[in-house]
This record gives structure tokens, sequence and C-alpha cells, in this order.
């Protein structure tokens, strides 16, 4: 019953729009021109963007844009475990603080990205997809 749900069509277009959020989900410190993290989530949305637009409208029998989903969702899982150590405490004045929200941000951006993993593996996804 749940899996005839998540595997019609408006959900899936849905889902595949919103991987993007999980990919862009930093702090905003993140994306300023002097920090040299912000290239690699713009990179991976780009590569999601252009999977999106060949799944939602080209739709040909073509496996690709599937492998750059899978791809950049988990590498946003890699290179997320990669960088919370090193951004897991900040300096206030002398003493670590532990950075929460950039810790949060990370394991619910892990979490929707292997769950975006395990349903853009789904066959009922593809082939829901391929339909006119």
């Amino acid at each position: 019953m749940v899996r005839q749900a998540i595997t019609k069509k408006p959900f899936i277009i849905f889902l595949l729009v919103v991987q993007l959020l999980p990919l862009v989900m930093f702090p905003p410190s993140t994306f300023v021109p002097t920090n040299q993290e912000w290239w690699l989530p713009v990179l991976l949305t780009l590569m999601a963007l252009v999977a999106d637009f060949e799944i939602i409208f080209q739709r040909r029998d073509i496996m690709w844009p599937w492998y750059l989903i899978s791809f950049s969702q988990g590498f946003n899982i890699i290179s997320r475990l990669m960088m919370m150590m090193p951004h897991a405490t900040y300096n206030v004045g002398g003493a670590q603080v532990f950075n929460a929200q950039y810790i949060v941000l990370t394991f619910i951006s892990m979490l929707f990205s292997a769950f975006l993993l395990w349903y853009v593996e789904l066959p009922d996804v593809r082939m829901e997809m391929l339909r006119d």
C-alpha cells in the first residue's frame, strides 16, 4: 500500500526536486566566497539538476541520470562525514564550543541522502517515470 503511494509520478517528481535540499543544507557561513567549501555543494546540486531535467522532461530509457543522482547523494554523505570532525567545534574567545547547528544539519542531510539513494534504486520508481 505504502509502496504504491510512493511510486506515483507526482510523488516521484516532488522527491526529485526536493533532493536538492540535502545537497545545500549547510550553515550560511559555508557559502561565502572566501571559504573553499562552497563549490562542492554547488557542483553536486548542478549534477542533480541535470539529472532531474533529463528524467522529468526528456523521459528516455537511459540510466545515467539515475546514476548521477546516486553519485551526488552518495558523495554528499561521504563529504559530510569528512567535514564533520573539523566543524564539530568552533572557537569563541579562546574556548572550543560544540557546533550543534552544523552537526544536526549534517545528520539530517545524510539521512535524507541515504533515503534518496534507496528510493531512486526502486524499479517501480524508474518504470513509473517512463510511462506516459
